[in-house]
């Protein structure tokens, strides 16, 4: 399927899997790369799982980042085919495509693999893509880039 685009903004990122309720989230604590980014349960403080998604350049096609909206500086990173968080330059962030799927979206890294839950509560891991549910993500649109 070919990418498509995603209005810049700020979103909660549902994992599929295990219900809508089940969000993307940083972890509190961080290891050899950073916090390991998981799914869990909706978190009442929108700090740790409200993501911007930004396009990496203002051409279309391009792919986007992923950062921590209330977090300026932290932002998705990918490492031995696991999700985390890092404070990291821009430029060392991991880029991403979204692809439609039944259900939602797929979400994609510059290198074709697919961001995947297995169940709540585990780190989001990158595996080649199947047409598998917990691959499916529904990212609920929050704001604009610079509303709050």
């Amino acid at each position: 399927m070919p990418p498509i685009p995603i209005k810049p903004g700020i979103y909660k990122i549902h994992a599929h899997i295990i219900g809508s309720t089940s969000l993307v989230t940083a972890t509190e604590y961080a290891v050899k790369h950073g916090a390991p980014v998981i799914t869990d349960r909706l978190n009442p403080l929108p700090i740790e799982q409200e993501w911007l998604i930004e396009p990496t350049e203002p051409v279309p096609g391009a792919p986007y980042v992923i950062r921590l909206a209330h977090h300026e500086q932290a932002g998705l990173v990918v490492a031995e085919d696991k999700l985390y968080v890092n404070a990291v330059p821009r430029g060392e962030l991991a880029k991403f495509t979204f692809e439609r799927v039944i259900g939602g979206v797929k979400i994609l890294s510059d290198k074709g693999l697919a961001l995947r839950s297995g169940h709540r509560g585990a780190q989001i891991t990158l595996v080649e893509p199947k047409p598998e549910f917990q691959e499916t993500w529904t990212l609920e649109f929050m704001s604009p880039v610079h509303e709050e």
